[in-house]
């Protein structure tokens, strides 16, 4: 009993001079982070996210708070006293009167919802009584659904301002104007894309867990590769020499609490391009920032990039090995682009890490499941699949190669696909392993084989029902492209000459010998 008191001091001393973070603390009661801040939130204690320390004092009102709320432990039944039968007979004459009560109450709620049947009914067939005409309807058909004659239904839409011929058919956005005077519901048709890729709702039931995407950005210099080779256990060198890991651009990592996809993107340009597509790739960008030089140029370009598309944002202090490391100064330095730390009253994740010397790498791959774990990602692995092109290229030996994130639905070989203005049939996966694989569910990066053409960078990649259907699709965006690359450009012409000379360094536009246009400086 002594050595127990004595254990008992000890710890809560230690308690009492270590704060603790709102995860941990979660951890030990076996909650998720983000059902314990709203736990906190209700019990009146002040903390902004998972990563706020709380003291001894917290904690034990925390759990006072806790035992609390758990409800208290059911009293056994007490035995029932047995009557005198003296009251058997007014007994039997409340049952009789309860029962013939409750037959009354039946009786009266069953009238009632008879009646709310009918009246739902006859809702039900007021509203199928509006006719839906379908755009692309002739005037004649539209004359004949709504009971008019054809003559007369081209006066009433004369006197509308709409002249139309008894054959000519009618847009969508005609049928609106009109679909108010005559009493039905203008329906617009599917567009050849939009009947292939039309895709339902998911609902709660379907969705499962995936992995999040990470995209590391930052500075040239500031250790964006070595960082991603230390997650990745390896090296470049390793890689070229023939080891297991392939670069696709993309690279799935296995942790002990869960598995990480890390986009390894080529540049800012490319982040930027494929946002430009509607391509939002990632969950959480990890802003990383060499400890001894600072914020530079691009950590501004990245941490604009990372802003516009309104992700989650992680910083990961490296080189903190080096003797001139200032990490206090770069947040200082941060703090004026809004990224405040956490121990500063902000909200921003700050990891201090090595790269070279794989210091505080598992910590930073802990703070991203955690603010993984807060996003709660989801998507439905069974049905077609879903995703982005992350990048692209000509391959001599293989013909047009992409890598793929599958964002929702799995992807499988022999799968018809359409992505841009290309089509395809899935010939052969390949993981960042060089491994070959059958299936790729979300949130997992595949080079996949079997393009028509090379598509570019952000393009969505969609599987299709039928090759026919990708053939159908891909040709109706070329012939799209075709005719946006064949529009109205801008010619050169004597107005374009007078307009541009403003903008020219003083050029001198006269005929040259041989009967040629000479362009030259101002000097002659």
């Amino acid at each position: 009993m002594v050595k127990n008191s004595q254990t008992k001091q000890s710890k809560s001393t230690q308690t009492e001079n270590k704060k603790i973070r709102v995860y941990e603390l979660a951890k030990q009661y076996g909650v998720s982070s983000k059902e314990f801040v709203e736990e906190l939130h209700g019990y009146g204690i002040p903390i902004k996210n998972h990563m706020s320390t709380l003291d001894a004092e917290t904690v034990q009102s925390i759990e006072v708070e806790r035992n609390a709320a758990k409800p208290p432990p059911a009293e056994p039944p007490e035995a029932k006293a047995e009557l005198p039968s003296t009251k058997k007979k007014t007994k039997k004459a409340k049952k009789v009167a309860a029962v013939s009560a409750i037959d009354e109450a039946k009786v009266v709620d069953i009238k009632k919802e008879s009646l709310k049947k009918d009246a739902a009914i006859s809702e039900e067939k007021a509203v199928t009584t509006v006719p839906q005409i379908q755009e692309g309807v002739t005037v004649g058909l539209l004359a004949s659904e709504l009971g008019f004659k054809g003559t007369e239904m081209i006066m009433r839409l004369m006197k509308l301002g709409i002249m139309a011929s008894i054959n000519q058919r009618l847009d969508y956005e005609t049928l609106k104007v009109i679909s108010d005077q005559f009493g039905f519901k203008a329906v617009r048709r599917l567009t050849l894309e939009e009947q292939i890729l039309q895709d339902e709702p998911d609902d709660a039931a379907s969705l499962a867990a995936r992995s999040p995407v990470i995209t590391i950005m930052g500075h040239v210099d500031h250790g964006k590769t070595s960082l991603l080779d230390a997650i990745r256990q390896s090296n470049v060198m390793d890689t070229e020499a023939g080891q297991i890991t392939q670069h696709i651009g993309a690279y799935h990592v296995e942790l002990e609490s869960g598995s990480v996809v890390f986009l390894d993107t080529p540049g800012h340009a490319a982040f930027t391009a494929m946002r430009a597509r509607g391509a939002q790739v990632t969950d959480i960008v990890v802003l990383v920032v060499a400890a001894d030089d600072g914020v530079m140029p691009q950590t501004v370009e990245a941490l604009n990039h990372a802003k516009a598309a309104e992700v989650p944002i992680l910083v990961a202090l490296n080189k903190m090995d080096v003797e001139n490391a200032r990490p206090d100064y770069v947040k200082q330095q941060l703090a004026e682009y809004d990224l405040v730390p956490e121990e500063w009253g902000g909200q921003t994740i700050f990891v201090e890490i090595s790269a070279k010397e794989r210091i505080g790498i598992e910590e930073l791959l802990e703070m991203l499941l955690l603010e993984a774990e807060l996003l709660e990602l989801s998507a439905n692995p069974n049905k077609p699949a879903r995703g982005t092109v992350a990048e692209a290229k000509l391959d001599k030996g293989r013909g047009p190669v992409a890598t793929v994130l599958v964002q929702s639905g799995t992807l499988q070989v022999g799968d018809a696909f359409v992505a841009g203005r290309y089509y395809g049939k899935v010939r052969a996966m390949i993981n960042d392993r060089g491994q070959r694989v059958k299936d790729a569910p979300p949130s997992t990066p595949v080079e996949v084989l079997g393009f028509t053409g090379v598509p570019e960078a952000g393009d969505q990649f969609f599987a299709v029902d039928s090759e026919r259907d990708a053939r159908t699709l891909s040709e109706s965006r070329q012939e799209q492209h075709r005719a946006t690359q064949l529009g109205p450009q801008s010619r050169v012409s004597l107005e374009w000459f007078k307009n541009d000379r403003a903008h020219e360094t003083r050029g001198k536009v006269g005929w040259g010998g041989g009967g040629c246009i000479k362009i030259g400086g101002g000097g002659g």
